[in-house]
């Protein structure tokens, strides 16, 4: 590639259903310079709710259409088919099915291949069937991408273990748009508003979806433990709502009803971010890099994390990290940062907001891709 050629690099996704990885790839495609690469995206699945967004920033949508546990010879005919349409220089497979598809298109088009795993692995238990297999085939195959990358030094180390290659792996972290998710004292009184609150009433915020690894069974002992009847606890995130039974049981036998708010998805969460007095990650494994945990830093929350994956490398001396699956330790957590009044509390936010602008605000993530691709063309 000249220095007046574009680098057409073909992003290759599992689905655009707007989890958190799909989320970083969206801001990886914001933020690529486009006076020096040319993205384009294969979905296997379908358009999710990200399509849209890809496209209206002139980055071309293909969609392979795919249906869960199934593969016929005619979508691995459309898969080929379509990324030599792209005529590539690069293809980056994003996610474990994304970087087999990746792989195998690239097999078929000779062309380079580059990995993404944005997973922390567990147990083969805690996975789906044709996940855990599509691990194990891409631990096999992994010498054959030019790199492999990993979004936290914890995932790397267990899937090195896994029988990945060593030499192929690099550690680049998930991004956080950090003008957008910002310290706001509107967003602060709003919240409060909306769920019929004081506005000095402490606010402590659980932001994930319903999953065992997130343990919301820990966070609502933990709500139990600590003795300040004056908190609320926000929970969001896919299938944290009122219609999940076992929460609405788990808060009627911890005493917690009225002091908790069971948000379900929302579309606003820098602006509920913005809202916590602390933020938490309950989570007992599972967690790569937490960008929840990423974004309330931004929002100069200050955090507590369990000790499960790169989350203590993210919070630094911001935050305070403690054992997983410890609800003792974590209402102790809580108490420490209450106990540290506001001041205290703004003083550990805003040295997280700057911990985050400095080694994990969004361009800085895009421009370590960016240099990655240039590498390896």
């Amino acid at each position: 590639m000249t220095r007046f050629q574009l680098m057409r690099i073909v992003f290759m996704v599992t689905g655009l259903h707007g989890g958190g990885a799909e989320m970083m790839l969206l801001q990886l495609l914001r933020g690529l310079d486009r006076k020096r690469f040319e993205p384009a995206v294969i979905s296997l699945m379908d358009r999710g709710k990200l399509g849209g967004a890809i496209e209206s920033l002139g980055i071309p949508l293909a969609v392979v259409g795919l249906q869960k546990g199934r593969l016929s010879p005619g979508s691995f005919l459309q898969l080929v088919k379509l990324t030599r349409a792209t005529r590539p220089d690069l293809i980056q497979g994003w996610m474990y099915h994304g970087n087999l598809a990746a792989q195998v298109a690239g097999k078929f088009s000779g062309t380079p291949v580059c990995w993404c795993i944005q997973h922390s692995f567990h147990s083969f238990k805690a996975e789906k069937p044709l996940t855990g297999l599509t691990i194990r085939l891409t631990a096999r195959m992994s010498r054959m991408p030019k790199k492999v990358v990993f979004v936290s030094h914890a995932s790397r180390a267990q899937h090195e273990r896994l029988g990945f290659a060593r030499e192929r792996g690099c550690v680049i972290p998930n991004g956080v748009d950090t003008k957008l998710f910002k310290p706001s004292e509107e967003a602060r009184r709003g919240v409060r508003e909306e769920l019929g609150l004081r506005p000095e009433t402490p606010l402590i915020g659980l932001i994930g979806r319903y999953h065992p690894q997130k343990d919301h069974r820990n966070f609502m002992r933990a709500a139990a433990l600590l003795d300040r009847p004056d908190v609320h606890f926000v929970l969001a995130g896919a299938g944290v709502d009122g219609n999940n039974g076992a929460l609405r049981e788990l808060m009627h036998t911890c005493r917690l009803n009225g002091r908790i708010h069971l948000l379900g998805e929302r579309d606003d969460m820098p602006r509920l971010t913005a809202a916590l007095d602390i933020a938490t990650s309950s989570s007992s494994y599972g967690e790569a890099l937490s960008l929840a945990v990423a974004e309330a830093m931004a929002c100069a929350a200050p955090c507590v994390v369990t000790e499960v994956g790169d989350s203590a490398l993210l919070v630094g001396r911001s935050g305070i990290v403690v054992p997983p699956s410890d609800a003792a330790a974590l209402a102790e957590g809580w108490r420490t940062l209450l106990d540290a009044g506001a001041t205290g509390r703004r003083e550990l936010g805003e040295a997280a907001r700057r911990h985050v602008e400095e080694h994990f605000s969004a361009p800085r993530i895009v421009k370590k891709y960016e240099e990655l691709y240039l590498s390896l063309n």
